[in-house]
């Protein structure tokens, strides 16, 4: 028996859900979203490390700096009026050499530009924030926070199924294609009829793209996060966030401290190839994965031209006495003994066929589908400013 929607979304993360809300609370939609795993928030929402981004790393203008900016004063609003754990505790960006410290000035001219209220700080000004923080200088952002990202998806799918929607789980997506009254979605425990479809399928939106008739040459490679978290008579070294100034030869902030929602304090992450795009471990390999990897143009030409950083990765994913030496660099007390094994998450980074990352949010229509192919970091802070904006998308698609 086909059964019937106004509108399905394909993934169960934050932005999926955030869209399915939006469509469901604020524009009537009847809504169906369709999630392979048992629970919501399986992959990328929930191994994160939780912060509220302040837009301060964003080309000014681009979708990437307006939809973090929109979408972290929406969720520290969705947060208060739900009490769910969250903490506009600011962060330092610190400079530890002197070669950082251009960079750390431009991304000061970038954060004013981008409206955030950036402060440039001494040793003397930002241990006043951070103690045990050391180094030249720092940036002080008070717009960083941290939140609980998997209270927030729980909250927006019971908000879903309250204003008339239904998140089903357990139902893999399989195939889409064009009917007369709109789409025909197959999923693993059925078939629906469909006015309109929003795929948000994260670690494998090439895949659903494909599968519903979409070409795109982006390809997603999956990388891996590693975190430790800090020993519990260790922690009050952190109080709230340390980020490095970001190395321009690798596409990710570096190993920084982070204090979470939840209690306690992580350490990461680092960012190697995962052997899965569900690769949570060295141990978790997927041939059919790897094998995509390896056809892939673009991600053998990024492999190429990061290979020494990316070796460099490797060697500290097997050694946390590298790994706290990196993070001595920020807080010079931290050493190995103070580490504890943490979780992990993948990263779904989406690549062009020349081997660079597609550095903004990149949204594919098709007839009466969107595709969210690329939905980096800050993804989960702009969550519910993207399900607007892509649920405007969809309505239009519907005429």
């Amino acid at each position: 028996m086909t059964r019937t929607a106004d509108i399905a979304v394909v993934g169960a993360g934050l932005v999926g859900l955030a869209t399915a809300h939006a469509l469901a609370t604020t524009h009537r939609q009847r809504v169906v979203v369709f999630e392979k795993e048992p629970g919501v928030a399986a992959h990328q929402s929930s191994h994160n490390s939780g912060v509220i981004h302040s837009g301060l790393y964003y080309t000014p203008g681009s979708a990437r700096a307006r939809l973090c900016t929109e979408g972290r004063v929406r969720m520290v609003e969705f947060c208060r009026a739900h009490g769910i754990a969250h903490d506009v505790c600011g962060k330092l960006v610190v400079a530890t050499r002197e070669d950082e410290l251009p960079r750390l000035e431009a991304l000061r001219l970038r954060g004013l530009e981008n409206g955030l209220g950036v402060t440039a700080l001494t040793p003397r000004e930002f241990t006043a924030i951070e103690p045990h923080a050391g180094g030249l200088r720092a940036l002080h952002v008070p717009e960083s926070g941290i939140a609980d990202y998997p209270a927030v998806a729980r909250t927006l799918a019971r908000e879903i199924a309250e204003a008339g929607g239904a998140v089903e789980c357990r139902a893999a997506f399989q195939r889409a294609h064009d009917a007369p009254a709109g789409v025909r979605v197959e999923v693993s425990d059925g078939t629906w009829e469909v006015g309109a479809m929003v795929a948000c399928a994260g670690l494998h939106a090439d895949r659903v793209a494909a599968a519903s008739g979409v070409e795109t040459d982006i390809v997603i490679a999956p990388f891996r996060g590693e975190y430790y978290t800090l020993a519990p008579a260790r922690q009050s070294l952190v109080r709230h966030l340390i980020y490095p100034v970001p190395d321009p030869r690798f596409p990710f902030l570096g190993v920084h401290f982070t204090r979470m929602a939840g209690g306690g304090v992580e350490a990461g992450p680092n960012a190697v190839i995962a052997l899965a795009r569900e690769g949570y471990t060295w141990g978790d390999v997927s041939v059919r994965d790897l094998a995509d990897f390896a056809r892939s143009r673009g991600a053998r030409r990024f492999v190429r031209t990061h290979f020494g950083t990316g070796v460099a990765e490797i060697r500290r994913s097997f050694s946390k006495a590298r790994f706290a030496a990196t993070l001595a660099r920020l807080v010079p007390a931290i050493t190995p003994d103070d580490l504890r094994s943490g979780g992990a998450g993948v990263r779904a980074m989406a690549l062009t066929p020349q081997g660079t990352m597609v550095d903004d949010f990149a949204f594919v229509e098709r007839g009466r589908m969107v595709h969210v192919l690329n939905a980096p970091s800050p993804a989960a802070t702009a969550s519910l400013a993207i399900g607007h904006h892509v649920a405007t998308r969809v309505l239009a698609r519907l005429g």
